[in-house]
């Protein structure tokens, strides 16, 4: 199993993916609000989403885990 992390502090705007979806390398699976920039948060591998950790509205932390990938 693999993480997908926040890479800057922020707040969840919306998830582009769902438990079960197939991504890829580079895909934008998470779109964050920052400095009141939108800042997509994208997935560093190939995989299947198997765990989804955050809402949107949930506030994450720099390296927080935001989705797993199986």
């Amino acid at each position: 199993m693999k993480n997908i992390t926040a890479n800057m502090a922020g707040t969840v705007l919306s998830l582009l993916v769902q438990a079960g979806d197939t991504v890829s390398s580079g895909q934008d699976v998470i779109l964050l609000e920052s400095m009141k920039m939108e800042v997509p948060i994208q997935a560093q591998a190939d995989g299947k989403i198997a765990e989804v950790k955050v809402s949107a509205g949930d506030f994450v932390n720099e390296g927080d885990v935001i989705l797993v990938l199986e």
